[in-house]
């Protein structure tokens, strides 16, 4: 491509950014729902009928059966309307009174990431016990070879277990012999046996980064944990230190994670970038997939930047060699972020006071939006506390007055803690708030620091709908919350945590309608593509669910035990299960042979045994206190050179 081809096709990107593209797609969609294109010349290629199906379109309405031709939907209505399209060759599919739903799209997610690490990795997501987790623990490190290690990387939260506590490092210990083994604990701890901190390097002499900690015991010798206060860097680079898959291994790893992910409803994302995460050099397994056609969720990527101190200089050599909305309906960028800046980094460990940023943030922030507000590129941006908030949007205001953001689509993630007076001046700079379920693996660590009423409005979702900013659910998957969009729609409707915790009052808390929402329809405008997915109306792309169980009936608790039993993707069955497993694609085995997934799958179902009752008593913070004072013991002065372990890695390892 010759430099005048190559400012032409970047000049087209940014015109449809700037003149709103996606809004076409919109037109064409209602275009089709008004005008249905006729039955007559017009007949599916596959037909779903005898169900209940919650179209997601602008009314909130029920549907009894859709037809689909190619990849997108061609009618949605009535059993007669519909089969009016069925031809010779239409495949119609009976689906038993089953409830349908638009294919969920997580807005904020590490699918990337993840999918490289997955078959590594032993998911202790909705795992009901300690003693089951233990359990597992024990089985995968007598397979795990050498030099491998066990890894339980986030999803997961001590309340979630009957026992209401986390493993002791003596348990690990016990259970795990000399096999290493890594357990990451939300943004705040790592557990790590004895095997792990020989393979580390960690002893009596090894410095940790600045603001963590190494514990140690009162001989001055490591415990095992390490403690982020609050920077995560300790337990990132950690993590970064274990052996990876191989190349082969990452590609299956990959597909298996999309599956588990098309298990669960889910058929698109927005994937935030990641510490490590470089492109376009590690991006090679998403590409190959994409090229081949082995992609079962569709991935709009945000490129997070890698470099602190040259941030700028990441999205000047990313704007010249992309554009944002290059590639196609299975796979595309989306712009810049999550991290735009090391120094706007607000960590959210609640179990540590709120970080102040770095006073050179303004400064270096100020650079890098009015680079990407110049050449059109969205942007979305990490932001946990409002404190942080306010100073993020000061950049903003000072950018748009020179150069105008005009409907580029800049998103905050998180945004536990926005006043309303920010959520005002998000919606006058025309932003989104992509929210996710973190407080649900979370909340009792919020509460205990800031207390119930400051959690009940954490975030004030309700507010920022009433404020008509745009705003979506996602699930940060995988190294805090669980990718489970189930647990997030359980946590919007409930408004409890995981472990069963009441955080939110009814005024903050979402029908199951309008919660289903933020991961369907309301989801397309963070990646540019409203009308063209989202909702199940003629026009948009042939992507769905057949729920395992009636979302809109079953008891609370029972939400976030929900998965698809028939997930369709660009109008192909991509999961089948249940009375539709003859649809099922064909068996992927799993390697490497002794990958945890093999044996224990991912998100732990439990979806044939009864739970506790939602009545059970919920957790004692003074007990949790408690818990929490003998997990942080004080530790003693550690000398040594921080290069001894660390290796001069920086912040890049962190989200």
């Amino acid at each position: 491509m010759n430099n005048y081809q190559k400012l032409q096709r970047r000049d087209f990107f940014k015109w449809a950014l700037a003149a709103g593209f996606s809004t076409y797609l919109l037109d064409k969609g209602k275009s089709w729902a008004q005008n249905p294109p006729d039955a007559a010349t017009n007949k599916a290629d596959l037909i779903l009928h005898n169900a209940r199906i919650a179209t997601q379109d602008d009314k909130r309405s029920f549907a009894e059966a859709l037809a689909i031709k190619d990849n997108r939907f061609l009618a949605v209505g009535t059993e007669k309307e519909v089969m009016a399209y069925r031809g010779d060759q239409t495949k119609v599919i009976d689906l038993n009174r089953r409830t349908v739903i638009p294919g969920i799209n997580d807005s904020h997610t590490h699918l990337i990431r993840g999918g490289l690490n997955y078959n590594m990795e032993l998911r202790w997501d909705g795992v009901p016990s300690l003693a089951d987790a233990l359990r597992m623990l024990k089985e995968q490190a007598a397979r795990t070879p050498a030099p491998q290690w066990v890894r339980v990387i986030g999803g997961w939260s001590e309340f979630q277990f009957v026992e209401r506590r986390m493993p002791t490092l003596a348990e690990i210990n016990a259970v795990s012999q000399d096999v290493p083994v890594f357990i990451l604990n939300l943004y705040d701890r790592a557990l790590l046996n004895s095997a792990a901190l020989r393979a580390l390097g960690i002893d009596r002499n090894t410095t940790p980064p600045p603001n963590s900690v190494i514990e140690k015991d009162s001989n001055g010798n490591p415990t095992g944990m390490l403690i982020a206060k609050p920077n995560a860097t300790i337990l990132y680079a950690a993590i970064a230190q274990g052996p990876r898959l191989s190349l082969e291994d990452q590609i299956n790893s990959s597909r298996h994670y999309m599956r588990e992910m098309n298990r669960l409803g889910i058929t698109s994302v927005i994937d935030a970038g990641g510490g490590g995460q470089n492109y376009p050099d590690d991006y090679q397994i998403i590409d190959r997939l994409h090229k081949e056609g082995l992609m079962t969720v569709r991935v709009a990527y945000n490129l997070f930047t890698q470099n602190p101190g040259a941030e700028k200089a990441d999205f000047e050599r990313w704007i010249d060699i992309a554009n944002p909305g290059q590639g196609d309906d299975f796979y595309q960028l989306n712009g810049a972020g999550e991290m735009l800046v090391f120094s706007a980094a607000d960590f959210e460990d609640f179990t540590e006071p709120r970080p102040d940023l770095n006073p050179n943030m303004e400064a270096e922030l100020t650079e890098v939006i009015k680079l990407l507000a110049a050449n059109k590129w969205p942007f979305r941006l990490h932001a946990t506390y409002d404190e942080s908030i306010s100073r993020f949007l000061n950049v903003f205001e000072t950018v748009n007055r020179e150069i105008p953001f005009d409907r580029m689509h800049w998103i905050l993630d998180h945004a536990e803690t926005i006043s309303d007076r920010n959520i005002e001046r998000v919606k006058a700079l025309g932003g989104g708030i992509a929210i996710q379920h973190r407080m649900a693996y979370q909340g009792e660590y919020f509460a205990q620091r800031y207390g119930f009423a400051a959690a009940n409005n954490t975030p004030p979702i309700k507010k920022i709908m009433a404020m008509d900013v745009p705003i979506s659910g996602g699930t940060d998957g995988t190294r805090v919350a669980s990718y489970n969009p189930w647990v997030g729609l359980y946590w919007l409707v409930s408004g409890k945590t995981v472990g069963g915790t009441p955080l939110y009052s009814e005024a903050n808390r979402l029908d199951r309608m309008d919660a289903l929402r933020l991961y369907t329809a309301a989801a397309a405008w963070f990646s540019n593509q409203e009308g063209n997915k989202g909702a199940i109306v003629p026009g948009q792309l042939a992507d769905l669910a057949v729920l395992s169980e009636d979302y809109f009936s079953v008891p609370e608790e029972r939400i976030k035990h929900l998965e698809s039993v028939l997930t369709i993707v660009d109008g192909q069955p991509v999961y089948a299960s249940a009375e539709f497993s003859d649809l099922a694609p064909p068996a992927l085995p799993v390697s490497p042979d002794w990958s945890p997934v093999k044996y224990f799958g991912g998100y732990h179902n439990d979806s044939q045994i009864s739970f506790r009752s939602p009545t059970h008593s919920k957790p004692s913070l003074v007990t949790n206190s408690q818990n929490q004072q003998n997990l942080h013991l004080s530790s003693l002065s550690i000398t040594g050179s921080l290069s001894q372990f660390w290796g001069g890695l920086a912040c890049a390892c962190c989200y």
